[in-house]
């Protein structure tokens, strides 16, 4: 009994060195995460709930843009952008996701477009753009980001 005693107690005395290892820095730790994180992409991409079952990031990200189209392109279809610019098939729209799920349509005009009045476009884009299902926005690091991309809409020349 005597022996083990002082085999637990030699033990006990020995694995003290394991408690006095020094604790890291708070900001080393920190500036450590920090360039972990890749800046340039989120964790998550903004989400409709058409396309919350998809599990992979790549197809849920497709699902949002070709759901996305579809929904601007329904609501340009009936408008008087191609009767008015009969050359235009496609517009380039930025869409911007904002943290608080608000969407913002700006029309993207090639560099020829003189002739072109982008203000008409755009209000016609404002007033035609509206009522969209909810989007849940980007996500970095569980924290809701602003989100922007180029979304080309082709429009259907009746």
């Amino acid at each position: 009994m005597k022996k083990t005693i002082a085999i637990v107690s030699l033990l006990i005395l020995s694995s003290c060195q394991y408690f006095e290892k020094q604790v890291p820095d708070e900001d080393a730790l920190l500036q450590k995460r920090l360039k972990e994180i890749n800046w340039k992409e989120v964790s998550s991409y903004p989400s409709m709930a058409e396309c919350d079952p998809i599990l992979d990031k790549e197809q849920k990200k497709e699902c949002f843009f070709e759901l996305m189209a579809r929904l601007v392109q329904e609501k340009l279809d009936l408008d008087t952008i191609s009767m008015l610019y009969p050359e235009i098939d496609t517009i380039n729209v930025k869409v911007t996701v904002y943290p608080d799920a608000t969407l913002k349509f700006e029309p993207e005009m090639p560099t020829d477009s003189v002739s072109y009045n982008t203000t008409t476009i755009d209000s016609i884009l404002k007033t035609r753009l509206v009522d969209f299902p909810k989007i849940e926005p980007a996500q970095k690091e569980g924290v809701p980001v602003t989100t922007q991309f180029i979304l080309p809409v082709i429009l259907d020349v009746k």
